[in-house]
Parts: structure tokens; sequence; C-alpha cells
């Protein structure tokens, strides 16, 4: 570290791990990527991983993820396309939605180490390895149970409904989702199968029957007590945003029911209360509803049993149910048999949760390292994990995978950073809702990579649902202004870019192409520290929104400090403060180089190609020092020649034309 970094005190800026896993949830195998894959989840995470690889090291830092190959949602779409005369097996169909995910995500520059695909070649393989090693260390532990409990049946198909191929309402309490499948709500709320409400077949569009199956379930709702001391733990002493904690305190209460005073209306409320195992009762007066408490589920089982038979509507409180980790779906991954089971397959939720391990083994593996490799990231004090998601699967990755890890004993906890939801326009748009978001690659003919990636980043998902309005999807009479997309892509197209290519051609022109020698001014030094600080400690926060806003002052403040002081080097023709001018600018925009590499690699990765300077450009062991650092004589070293109208940040054609 140079003497200008050290300047810096160490109490001043966050401390990072040394070693990190990055990983981004994982989409379905029976769809191509929208751009809420991309915008929502991919870029943020592609973002921390790029930082961290110029902050810790390239070497340390491993970014996986993949193609969610099993589960109901692809068996259904499977379905639903073989009725039109496709004859290929699953495994090819997801195959192909896997590759074009990968092709949409290089289009995206996503930096994966590793996109492995659960079900398909050298990760499968591994993950099959990893699932079994997870079931057994669980069961011999103790924490498994089996369970005989209602699967949902369609009579007229004669089949086992799973998932998706059941819709109904969510039972939970104030729930707003759009749509409930068989024993999960499209915002993650987890329930047993005989409380959705209103279920019908997709197959067959009539209500199903019921049928016991007997699974295995992880005991979810006995961690209570710890995910409590755990969430408790989070709160004092980690950066975790503060409604994913909500989120989650939201599920650690003791089984409740909630039942409507209307419904209670001519019967006697006492008497039915009555029957109830142990309770606590809640009946406020401006309350719709009484709150029923209990200590188990078994007695709030029991409670709704009563209810029933009083016919009594009611709807249940969010607490932690058993975890259901296998099913009865033939497109899956197997599961060891214990006991008298056979012929079971992993519920596609659990094998998610453990699939960035297998994925993390699977590349250590394919690059020849020790079997052993993976724990040195997955489970040492000196390396820290980052599961980037969306808010609707806070339930598995932030609740169930947490309480897995905790059993298991030989895995770290990770540091989940959930974001909220982006909107198409203002609606929700997902790929199970009435409104269809725009495809990722669709984006790609209108607005460059790095303008959406600009963009994406600037929304503050990690505080609110934001909308994603893209001009070029209004109607034209809609259209008013400039399209809202392009604000942070035209702060590199235009100002950062105008910015640079002033520097060069002014080098050129005054120079001969050579670097001009001399010292950084105490006033740009003292301003790059300033940004620099800001910036590493939102990156730390994972608050990518304010690294816009730092990047946006440190860029335009120093382009008027350009454009003033070179119209008056220009007219006294003073070569001296040319040569000043040009180091202090050309300090300041390596520095923005730094800052920017993560969202916008490409045109930084110009910016250190046309400076002639080696990959040390981007690492921030020198992120203060002066060009000195990296230019051992200033006499030979020319940069590359840049001809007129080149551009380091591009924009698409048609951007070009509308702007003639």
């Amino acid at each position: 570290m140079g003497e200008y970094n050290k300047r810096i005190r160490p109490d001043e800026r966050p401390v990072f791990p040394k070693r990190a896993i990055i990983t981004g949830g994982m989409p379905y195998g029976n769809k191509e990527l929208h751009f809420g894959h991309i915008g929502g989840m991919y870029v943020h995470a592609d973002v921390f991983a790029r930082f961290l690889r110029d902050r810790i090291g390239k070497e340390n830092v491993v970014f996986v993820s993949g193609t969610d190959c099993y589960g109901s949602p692809a068996l259904e779409s499977y379905r639903k396309l073989k009725e039109t005369g496709y004859d290929k097996p699953i495994r090819e169909y997801v195959r192909g939605n896997h590759e074009k995910q990968k092709k949409t995500l290089r289009d995206y520059q996503i930096s994966l180490d590793f996109f492995g695909a659960s079900g398909l070649d050298e990760s499968a393989e591994m993950h099959d390895l990893v699932s079994e090693e997870v079931f057994n260390d669980l069961y011999e532990k103790g924490y498994l149970e089996k369970l005989s409990t209602p699967q949902f049946y369609d009579d007229e198909f004669g089949v086992f409904l799973n998932g998706r191929q059941v819709e109904g309402k969510c039972p939970i309490e104030g729930c707003q989702s759009e749509k409930a499948y068989a024993d999960e709500c499209s915002l993650g709320h987890q329930f047993m199968p005989n409380e959705l409400i209103n279920p019908v077949s997709v197959l067959s569009g009539k209500k199903p029957s019921f049928r016991n199956v007997t699974n295995w379930y992880y005991r979810l709702e006995d961690d209570i007590d710890f995910m409590k001391e755990y969430i408790d733990d989070l709160r004092r002493n980690s950066n975790t945003r503060k409604f994913q904690l909500t989120v989650i305190d939201d599920f650690l209460n003791k089984p409740l029911i909630h039942i409507p005073k209307k419904f209670l209306e001519g019967k006697d409320t006492e008497a039915i209360l009555a029957r109830f195992p142990a309770h606590e009762t809640t009946d406020e007066e401006k309350r719709k509803s009484i709150m029923v408490t209990f200590s188990s589920l078994d007695d709030r089982d029991q409670a709704r049993r009563i209810l029933e038979e009083e016919g009594v509507h009611y709807t249940a409180g969010k607490t932690l149910v058993p975890f259901r980790l296998t099913g009865n779906v033939e497109w899956g991954v197997p599961v060891p048999e214990k006991e008298d089971t056979k012929d079971l397959t992993f519920w596609v939720w659990p094998e998610s949760l453990w699939a960035p391990i297998s994925f993390t083994r699977a590349y250590f593996k394919q690059k020849g390292l020790p079997e052993d490799e993976w724990k040195r990231w997955w489970n040492d004090d000196e390396a820290q994990v980052y599961q980037f998601i969306g808010e609707d699967n806070i339930y598995f990755y932030a609740i169930a995978q947490t309480g897995l890890f905790h059993a298991l004993g030989n895995l770290h906890q990770s540091h989940v950073i959930a974001n909220r939801h982006i909107l198409f326009m203002d609606s929700k748009a997902s790929s199970s809702s009435d409104i269809k978001p725009p495809m990722a690659d669709d984006l790609l003919k209108y607005y460059s990579s790095d303008q959406l990636r600009m963009h994406f980043i600037s929304l503050g998902l990690n505080n609110k649902s934001t909308g994603f309005k893209p001009q070029v999807y209004l109607p034209e009479g809609e259209r008013e202004g400039a399209d809202i997309v392009l604000k942070e892509g035209n702060l590199l197209t235009n100002v950062y870019n105008r910015l640079i290519r002033s520097c060069f051609y002014t080098t050129q022109n005054e120079f001969d192409g050579k670097l001009p020698e001399g010292e950084v001014s105490k006033e740009t030094l003292a301003f790059a520290e300033e940004k620099v600080l800001a910036y590493e400690r939102f990156m730390y926060n994972q608050e990518f929104h304010r690294i816009s806003y730092v990047l946006d002052e440190y860029i335009r403040e120093t382009n008027k400090n350009w454009a003033a002081k070179s119209r008056e080097a220009d007219r006294l023709k003073d070569k001296e403060l040319w040569r000043s001018l040009l180091t202090d600018t050309f300090y300041a925009c390596k520095v923005m180089a730094v800052l920017l590499h993560p969202l916008a690699p490409e045109g930084c990765e110009m910016f250190r190609e046309y400076m002639n300077i080696d990959e040390r450009l981007f690492s921030w062991d020198y992120i203060l020092e002066p060009l000195s650092a990296y230019i051992p004589d200033f006499s030979t070293h020319t940069l590359k020649y840049l001809e007129p109208r080149v551009d380091f940040f591009k924009k698409p054609a048609w951007q070009y034309e509308t702007a003639e």
C-alpha cells in the first residue's frame, strides 16, 4: 500500500473479509430471464462481486449461481409445452433455457465464475452428492421427522398434485399475494396444504381431494428460540437490512389464528374457545378479529379442526412450520432411502438452498483444487458468503436456511441481502402475474448494458419497491421529456466520456501523447479521499443507490473544474497550466475509473487500455496513489492514441441518431 492510501486512518474504513463467496438467486429452468432477474438481483450481486475483486483481490472472490432445474414450475411449463407437440425430454427442455440464461448474463456483463445447473452435467453430479450428504447429516443428528400429511390429488386425472399444479388463496392473515400454491404463496409464505383456501387443480380445473403422503420434514419450528437470538444479534451487530429483519420477526411468533368476529355472530364464542387446547385470547374492541395464540402447532391444528366443525372461518398467523424436504415428483434430486421411505426426491426449495455449495464445489473441482477447498470459503472465520435475493425469498434464505445451516453445524451463516420488488412501470411484474415483464434480452435492443446497469443500481431497492419505467415501452403519446432510464447512463456516455476524451485529446495536442508529470493538488487529493471513503462505506452496506450520488457529484464537479480551467489555459496558451490541469484531471479520472469499474466495466477497461497501465489500476491498494505509482518513467510512457469521436462509454446506434 502506497503513502497516499496510508493517509486514511484504518478506523475510518469498513473491514472486508479475506475471502468471499457471492451468490445470486437461482432462476427457474422453465424460463428465459426477464428484466427483474437482471435489474432486481443479478446486477447488484455482480457489482458487489466486481468491487470485492478490486478491493480484496480477484483470487479471493468466487461468484456462483445457476439454473434451478427442478420443481413444479419446470414440470408444469414442460407439461404445457408437450401439449403443443414438443417431444424432447424435460432435461433437454431445461438445458435450452439454461443456455439462454447464460447468454443473457454474459450480455449484461454478469461476471460469474461458475453458472451451473442443478440438474445438468457435472453440476448435477455434485449437487446429488451434496444433497445426499446434507440429508444424511441432518438425519443422523436427529433433526428430521417423518410425517404423513395430506397432499392434493386430482381425482379426474388420477395423479398427485405438486406445487404450482394447485392454485388458491393464501391462508396467512393479511397476505396480499396474487396467487398461492400447494404449500406456499407467491410472496413466500409457508403453510400446510390443507390450509390453502379455495384450492383448484390446474389440470382439471376442479377442487382436488386429499390423500396422505409420507415425507421427511426438518423441524424448523424447534428453531424459534435460536432464531430470535440470532436475529437480535444481527440487529445489534450487522448491517442486515431493516425491512428484512422485520419480515423474519413476523414469522417468529407462537402459532396463532385470527377469527373474524363477523363469523362468530350468532354462535357461542365462549363455548367454542373453551373447547380449544391451552391458549391466550386477545380480543380488542377496535380489532375486527379475535387473535388466539397457542404453545404448539399441534394445539393450533386442534383448534382449527374445532372451528371447521363449527363452520367458523379463520386465517392463520405467520409462524414457523415444519420445513418439507422431500416430495414424490420424478423430476428431482433423489433422496437417500431411510427406514421405509423409497422413491422420494427433494422438494426444490431445500435443495436450492445448498445448491450454491454444490456449485462452489463443482467450480473448485473443475479447477483441480482439493476436495475440501470449499470449506475455506463456507466455513472459515476469515471468509464470508453474501447471498443476493429478492424479498419474496426471505423466508427460505433468511429463515429456513438459517435453521438448516445451524443444524448442520459445519457452515457459517450467510449474509443475506434482500432487494425489494422492482416494478414494471408501477405494478409488480413477474412471469406468474398478469403483467408480463419485458425480457432482459429485449431491453438490450434499446439500451446498452452499461446504461441499464447504472440505472438498476440507482433504484434504491434496499429501501423500497421501485418502478422501472423505460420510455420505449410507453405509447408515443405518453412519452414526455427525457427517458429516465438514461439519466445515470448519461453521466457516463456524456459527462465522464467527454472529460476523458478532453484529457486524451489535449495530451495528444499539447504533449505529443505523453502523460505530463506533475504533483496532484491538495484539493484534488482531498476531494478524491472524501469520495472514496463514502463510496467504500456505501458499498460495504450494499447501499448501491448512494454510490450513484457519490459518482454523480465527483464526475460533475471535476468536469466543471476542467471546463473553467481549460478555457483559461487555452486563452493564455499556458503549457504549465495545462500540465497542472491534466495532472489533476487524469488523477481524478483514474480514481473515478476504479469506482466505476464494478458498475460499467467495459468502458473502464478501455480507459485502462488507453492509459497503457496494467491491471493494478483497479486495485484498491493503489486507489489514492498518483499515476507515478503505475508509471515508472513518464519520459517513455505514451498513451494509446485516441482517434477523433471515439467513445469510452457507448450508446446504442439509435441513440446517436436521435441525438443528431
